[in-house]
């Protein structure tokens, strides 16, 4: 099960902003203990205060994150990533920022299909009861009873294998399965593949592994492969 969690932060800056040369964002985000998912969106870049300047400034804002997981989700095979992140210069001074979290690998606990299967042997046990008191009865309505009996073995039966599925399904499930992390560059002004690939110390096949290179423009969004 996968969920989109958005995220949107308004950065003042002390600097008038004419424009953002270039920008990218790295996160932290992990999962804690009480179903907490917390930790810091790390954005940089650098940014031109005039149009006229031949120089650049840089900045680097950490912003805190935290969501909690309701209890009814098993957390063991979670995944937490950026999907999605974009930007706008508003008034010269103030960055606005919108993230949104994927979170995904929820899924529902195994507990509502044990409490029915609980529920249904409460009710088979009710009409064991029954038909103890059931006395002086004739061929036919024994045989009606067996029948009866006889089915609800056949529901105990089914219930039975549906939860020894569900448990093997949960059982074969790897905890320890590693995922790949990657970083997002919104390409700038002066951007190369060159200089992208000098930035983040990788080569040019694992830049197109996950990017098409052949049209780069001015903000388009890239995809960075980490080896964290």
């Amino acid at each position: 099960m996968k969920k989109i969690v958005p995220f949107n932060k308004d950065i003042n800056f002390d600097a008038y902003i004419y424009e953002i040369c270039s920008i990218s964002l790295e996160h932290t985000l992990s999962l804690k203990e009480n179903n907490i998912i917390s930790g810091n969106f790390v954005i940089t870049g650098t940014y031109k205060m005039t149009d006229s300047s031949t120089n650049v400034d840089s900045f680097n804002y950490n912003l805190p994150f935290e969501i909690s997981i309701d209890s009814k989700y098993d957390t063991k095979n979670l995944i937490v990533d950026i999907n999605d992140f974009y930007y706008e210069v508003m008034d010269n001074k103030i960055l606005s920022v919108n993230i949104d979290v994927l979170i995904d690998g929820l899924e529902e606990k195994e507990e509502k299909v044990l409490e029915e299967v609980r529920k249904t042997d409460i009710l088979d046990e009710k009409t064991d009861e029954e038909d103890k008191k059931v006395v002086d009865i004739d061929n036919n309505e024994i045989e009606n009873i067996d029948n009866k009996n006889t089915e609800t073995n056949i529901k105990k039966e089914v219930r039975n294998d549906e939860e020894k599925i569900v448990t093997t399904i949960f059982d074969d499930l790897d905890c320890n399965e590693n995922y790949v992390t990657y970083k997002v560059h919104i390409v700038g002004e002066n951007d190369t593949i060159e200089s992208i690939i000098q930035k983040y110390n990788i080569n040019s096949s694992e830049l197109e592994d996950y990017n098409n290179l052949s049209d780069l423009k001015l903000g388009d969004k890239l995809i960075i492969p980490t080896n964290d």
